[in-house]
């Protein structure tokens, strides 16, 4: 599997770990990274301090490149870039704001950088800022999205014709045969979240994990458009969102409702009546799975794409 990606970071497979809020701490980015991939901590829901605590940890965890995703509409996010650059962590995936803002203050510290878009137009804004690498997200994805509501499958071709930056596709990618998908539309690697919120290593609260492996076809739907587009478990957070949004509630009182720290509530601290639980489509995929250690879900990956690979070779 050896590509711009895997030469690009450092590693073995062209597989990244999503940098998702309350469940990518060090254990989870160690794991990936010890796994042959690159792991990612999620500082959205970090101080700068929590963060030098994890990205401490992880590097005692683990010799390989890891990473720290950093949303760049977050207050802290000036904080948290002294603290990558202190640390010297290799990599930063930014996201939801202009890659411009931080593209080359990173690259003088020596610094890679990968940044995510839910458009063909955000893609080539990438290549003019300078980043290393472009992750596009498509529709699927749990969390915040685009407002364009681009599928994958839609949007990796576009991204593809729209920059000749390495490609990273994003959004509903939960197996080897989906990882061998994007590759075919023109992605040269994956970042993959939900697949990695739900195993052991995986901040997340048991509740949480439990609850999104029970989840089938259609259990998951984007709300809150009128701010930002996130992907929400449905249930009872997800039920006050919508009604409200039905009788046509104002971005101030959806914004009252949500209230702070309701994605810790459900997803770190496993309150799945009243906290917001983010995950993606791919969810549905796992229904009945158990709750499994990185690198068993690494090694089935790989061999799901090995598998997938040799089939179409054999049916030609």
């Amino acid at each position: 599997m050896n590509n711009r990606i895997t030469n690009l970071f450092g590693i073995e497979y062209p597989i990244i770990a999503g940098g998702m809020v309350w469940c990518s701490g060090w254990r989870l980015a160690a794991a990936v990274s010890e796994s042959g991939g690159l792991g990612l901590i999620g500082a959205g829901s970090m101080t700068p301090e929590v963060l030098q605590e994890h990205i401490a940890k992880c590097k005692a965890a683990t010799s390989r490149p890891f990473g720290v995703n950093v949303p760049l509409m977050k207050p802290n996010s000036a904080e948290m870039m002294e603290v990558i650059a202190q640390e010297q962590v290799p990599v930063v995936f930014t996201s939801a704001g202009s890659p411009k803002k931080w593209t080359g203050w990173l690259h003088e510290r020596g610094i890679k950088v990968a940044h995510v878009v839910a458009s063909s137009t955000f893609a080539r804004k990438c290549e003019e800022a300078g980043v290393d690498a472009v992750v596009a997200e498509g529709f699927e994805a749990g969390g915040h999205n685009g407002k364009e509501e681009t599928t994958t499958m839609c949007l990796i071709p576009a991204a593809r014709r729209a920059t000749h930056l390495p490609l990273i596709a994003a959004g509903g990618i939960a197996s080897g045969e989906a990882m061998l998908a994007a590759r075919v539309l023109g992605a040269e690697g994956v970042q993959i979240g939900t697949l990695f919120a739900l195993t052991q290593e995986s901040g997340a609260h048991e509740a949480f994990k439990r609850r999104c492996l029970d989840l089938k076809e259609g259990d998951t739907k984007l709300l809150l458009r009128k701010l930002s587009p996130t992907r929400l478990v449905k249930g009872g957070f997800y039920d006050a969102i919508e009604e409200a949004e039905n009788r046509g509630a104002s971005p101030e009182e959806l914004l009252e409702i949500i209230g702070i720290g309701k994605t810790k509530v459900g997803i770190f601290d496993g309150d799945i009546k009243n906290g917001e639980l983010e995950i993606g489509q791919a969810a549905s995929l796992l229904n009945g799975n158990d709750i499994e250690p990185v690198a068993t879900v690494m090694q089935r990956l790989i061999f799901e794409y090995d598998q997938a690979l040799a089939s179409l070779r054999v049916e030609e």
